[in-house]
């Protein structure tokens, strides 16, 4: 697998290559796929959107999907009612794969996806992306998926619009938490300011996204934190299924817990057990600077960044906590306070 940098000026031929791959597997196509991972965020459909819309744009035919469709709250997003929430048939040129870390992330989708599509394109800013596809835009250092679409776009010369703008800074503004996370640069907030003088709203995508929750996350949070413990840097709550019958939801919603949990001061590190239905249990860890929680969740078949990762894990809650927690507590031990 070879990753790419867009930051850096003087890139090197091989990563040069990927991203002229790329391009010219998107020119050449005649159908293109775009697929983002399950219970998609602000950066998968950011991304998914951003880059849609673009090729939409061209004239170019494309379909997008994610399981489920997408979610409520980034249902403002332009074209976001054209994104699938299933495949069932059809087959393509090309599939881009974005913002996911392996192929199990992108759901069925995913799978429909790599089974009818000639070449796959992996575009993620995952670490612990375990290189699946033919070619790779794979860009640990950036801070979102967003952010590669959008260095891609530019070196295709694409124009980037206000239906191409708002998905983007969609992306950037969730993935960076309001562009509060360590590895925010001054890059990343040049192509922040690019994005809103192309034509998207800073304050609307915040208040939309950061600073909007519907009243059940609410009695969710009443449910949660009496479940909260801290114990030697880690702090951690539960979601039960219990909780999620008594609210006649059909999902666990994602309710910003987690991160919220990790801005405690005595904590290093968090996490959130999401019980499944399926004796699965979703797990949500969250860091501070100088913590690294990606190796746990990479251990334990999933992955994502070192302040910001995530896996599902077979068992029961009990089970699953057990195992998680003391390799949390040595994650905790291993690391130091970045000041």
């Amino acid at each position: 697998m070879t990753t790419i940098d867009p930051r850096t000026l003087n890139t090197p031929p091989t990563f040069a290559a990927q991203w002229d791959a790329a391009a010219e597997a998107i020119a050449a196509a005649n159908s293109i796929l775009l697929v983002t991972h399950v219970n998609p965020d602000g950066d998968a459909i950011g991304s998914l959107l951003g880059l849609a819309n673009a090729l939409w744009a061209r004239g170019k035919r494309v379909d997008a999907a994610v399981d489920g469709g997408v979610p409520p709250f980034l249902q403002f997003i332009p074209n976001s009612d054209l994104v699938n929430a299933a495949l069932i048939a059809g087959g393509w040129d090309v599939m881009v794969s974005l913002d996911s870390s392996d192929e199990s992330r992108t759901g069925e989708c995913g799978i429909y996806g790599r089974a009818h599509s000639a070449t796959v394109i992996n575009l993620d800013h995952h670490p612990t992306n375990t290189g699946f596809g033919d070619i790779h835009l794979i860009v640990p250092s950036a801070v979102s998926a967003a952010e590669i679409v959008y260095e891609w776009l530019k070196r295709m010369g694409d124009p980037i619009t206000p239906d191409i703008a708002v998905p983007l800074l969609t992306g950037l503004v969730t993935d960076t938490m309001g562009f509060r996370v360590s590895s925010v640069i001054p890059a990343t907030l040049q192509i922040a300011q690019e994005l809103i003088e192309a034509g998207a709203s800073l304050s609307k995508i915040m208040a939309r996204t950061l600073n909007s929750q519907e009243y059940v996350v609410v009695e969710l949070w009443k449910r949660a934190l009496p479940t909260v413990q801290l114990d030697q840097g880690v702090i951690h709550a539960e979601i039960r299924q219990q909780f999620i019958r008594e609210l006649g939801l059909n999902e666990i919603p994602d309710i910003g817990l987690v991160s919220w949990l990790v801005s405690v001061n005595e904590a290093f590190v968090s996490a959130v057990f999401k019980e499944q239905p399926d004796n699965k249990v979703e797990i949500s860890l969250r860091s501070k600077p100088g913590f690294d929680v990606s190796k746990v969740a990479f251990s334990l078949g999933g992955g994502g960044h070192k302040q910001a990762s995530g896996a599902t894990v077979s068992g029961t809650l009990e089970d699953v906590k057990a195992r998680v927690l003391p390799l949390l507590y040595a994650a905790v031990r291993d690391g130091s306070p970045v000041l």
